[in-house]
């Protein structure tokens, strides 16, 4: 047990527990009651576990909210947020001030409706989704353990903590997250669930007869229920919890708006504030006659001087890293830097050479998966994984190692039928720092993944999205299995950058954006059908700048064809067939929207031509309009796709080189 631990349950001479719990309660209730907006009632029933966590077992330092050996706390529950702004603002992050407290859910505060990461320090992860947290702190107890196999006690030595409500456990995503985190057996990751019986419409009992210890037991987790209003329980329930081989579930029994004589236990004290008599009512009942948003100085100086006693276990870790031998130092701070290293960049410049001079016919997920075995062994921090569709993603490379529960040393993740809970995970790995997670799927089932990608692209967080068969070129499998609408929707996503490579060169161009991006997450849609290089090599990046001129007529356009992955090919056939009659037809591949989006007026004006446009992609048209123009066409699909080989399927859809070069004489002729 570390020094930090032993001191729980301490007795306070000057301020007991139910004052510093108060302090929590009232700054949640002044804050939502001056916002005339906010959620009070978790804040207030689960203020005796923050305090006895925060008081007695957190290790933390308000000065350097990113101190790497931290432990992390995830607000599961986020609509609570005024329970950690409270708390940041008690143990002294210096951002956190009174007045941002008052200034809650209010343009421009560090104080928002659901902690977001990097807008608030000491904000692990953006929660408000209900079961984010919990899934997101798995990846952040992986990555921790991980790092331990890799580099010792002495530099990697944490535990991750949530507070989770009825919500998050009722979200599917928990239950991928526990049974995942269960079978690893990961006991630096303890669940305080506030069992309080209440959601929005009322009783959990509407909805739910679920036992919750029973099934976190089922799933390999150490559980306990106790009073969550009881700090010697919740202090006795922490110290066991962090003593366990397994993750552990502590069930707090709780009331819901604590105090409020009128509201509490009540749905009512849920989603809105007390109103000025409830308020003035619960500070008669809690005994608390302060004003709004005062705290008595003993109270403020006890909580402070909780953020400070954090101080000395982070400089005796920094001394530690600085006695560790160079062998040990330098791998684990290259770990945590975000910078990739030169040799990353050698072998990824050979290995595009490689493919430009060899020009292979290659399906861009079998040219990925050359990718990986090559930047594997230059990045060691780079951590692979898939949702049971390893062979088919092609996402392991020959060096990386499984890992397995008990074997917690290796590169690679099998994350099982997961895909929601594997994208949250490795949100929480790449939180967490020390990795570059990537996972695969299939393309279709990117709906699986889709809000923890849109958390991702929302914190602005290196995650990698390996999604192949990405098109009815996957042939037999059918409409099920065929994503066509679904470039549209995550292209719609903020922030997200959705590749679509042409060849294996343009793949590993893909793959290098995806890891240069360091505040983007990503996605490489990949084919399943085997794919000729279209591209030469060179020094620069060319999906870097999204779109680009890949055939220039010698003399002028007559039309300009555009398309992306497997439909260049097509592209440049139809090309071919127009000049056989006289048309002069540029080809543009547009690996990446979101990028060419991002280039200067100029570049996109020069690369897609004054001339009338034709789009191809087998997907739904989405946004292409905006690249088309007025009087461009588009050429893909317009429904679902079929069972079929998928030659056939794109004869069928009317994909082809001569539905192109057709639809290049019509945006001719109507521009004429």
């Amino acid at each position: 047990m570390t020094a930090l631990a032993s001191v729980a349950s301490r007795p306070r001479a000057d301020v007991g527990h139910a004052e510093m719990a108060n302090a929590i309660r009232f700054l949640a209730i002044d804050a939502a009651e001056q916002a005339k907006s906010g959620h009070p009632g978790m804040p207030m029933g689960m203020a005796d576990v923050a305090t006895v966590l925060f008081g007695d077992f957190l290790k933390f330092d308000p000065t350097d909210p990113a101190w790497p050996d931290r432990d992390r706390f995830v607000l599961s529950a986020g609509h609570g947020s005024m329970l950690l702004y409270a708390l940041l603002y008690l143990t002294g992050y210096e951002s956190m001030t009174l007045d941002q407290l008052k200034a809650f859910r209010q343009w421009g505060s560090k104080t928002p409706g659901h902690p977001e990461y990097g807008h608030t320090p000491g904000v692990e992860t953006t929660t408000g989704p209900l079961g984010q947290g919990i899934a997101t702190a798995v990846g952040m107890a992986l990555a921790e353990r991980l790092m331990n196999a890799r580099f010792g006690d002495d530099l990697v030595d944490h535990f991750t903590y949530v507070i989770a409500g009825d919500g998050c456990l009722m979200e599917g995503i928990s239950h991928e997250a526990i049974s995942f985190a269960g079978h690893l057996r990961l006991n630096r990751l303890i669940v305080l669930f506030d069992d309080n019986q209440i959601s929005i419409d009322g009783a959990t009992s509407l909805s739910c007869s679920d036992d919750q210890t029973a099934r976190f037991a089922a799933s390999g987790w150490n559980v306990c229920r106790i009073d969550g209003h009881d700090p010697q329980a919740i202090a006795a329930a922490i110290r066991l919890a962090k003593g366990s081989d397994r993750p552990s579930l502590i069930a707090c029994r709780t009331v819901i708006g604590f105090g409020a004589p009128n509201r509490q236990g009540s749905e009512k004290v849920h989603g809105a504030p007390l109103g000025a008599d409830e308020t003035e009512k619960t500070r008669a009942a809690l005994g608390w006659p302060y004003p709004a948003f005062e705290v008595p100085d003993a109270v403020l100086t006890e909580w402070r001087e909780i953020g400070a006693r954090g101080r000395e276990a982070r400089r005796a870790w920094i001394d530690r890293s600085r006695r560790a031998g160079n062998g040990d130092r330098s791998p684990f701070h290259d770990a945590l830097n975000r910078k990739l290293p030169c040799a990353y960049a050698e072998a990824m410049a050979r290995l595009i050479a490689k493919f430009a001079t060899e020009r292979p016919k290659l399906a861009t997920r079998q040219a990925s998966q050359q990718v990986i075995d090559v930047i594997a062994e230059a990045l060691p921090n780079l951590l692979g994984g898939s949702a049971d569709l390893t062979h088919s993603n092609l996402t392991m490379a020959k060096s990386q190692v499984p890992v397995r529960p008990g074997t917690l040393d290796g590169s690679y993740i099998h994350y099982g039928i997961r895909e929601h809970g594997m994208a949250a995970a490795m949100n929480g790995i790449a939180l967490h720092g020390g990795f570059i997670p990537y996972g695969g799927t299939f393309l279709s089932f990117a709906d699986y993944n889709r809000p923890a990608i849109r958390l991702a692209a929302l914190m602005g967080i290196r995650v990698i999205h390996v999604m192949t068969h990405d098109s009815i070129g996957l042939g037999e499998d059918g409409p099920t299995h065929q994503p066509v609408e679904h470039l549209a929707s995550l292209r719609a996503i903020p922030n997200l950058l959705v590749f679509r490579p042409a060849d294996a060169v343009e793949t590993a161009e893909a793959w290098d954006c995806a890891l240069r991006a360091e505040t983007s997450p990503s996605i490489l849609c990949l084919s399943r059908q085997a794919l000729p290089t279209v591209r030469d090599g060179g020094k620069n990046n060319q999906v870097g700048l999204g779109a680009y001129v890949l055939v220039e007529p010698a003399f002028g356009r007559d039309v300009t064809l555009i398309a992306t992955g497997s439909e260049v090919t097509i592209a440049l056939e139809a090309a071919k067939l127009l000049a056989e009659e006289g048309v002069k037809a540029a080809v543009v591949s547009a690996p990446c929207f979101d990028l060419f989006r991002q280039q200067p007026r100029d570049y996109r004006a020069k690369v897609l031509g004054s001339v009338p446009r034709v789009g191809v992609e087998a997907a739904v048209e989405g946004d292409w309009a905006r690249w088309l123009g007025d009087d461009g066409e588009f050429i893909g699909m317009t429904g679902f796709g079929a069972s079929a080989p998928a030659d056939v399927l794109y004869r069928e859809f009317a994909i082809t080189p001569a539905a192109v070069t057709a639809a290049a004489k019509r945006v001719i002729r109507r521009s004429n």
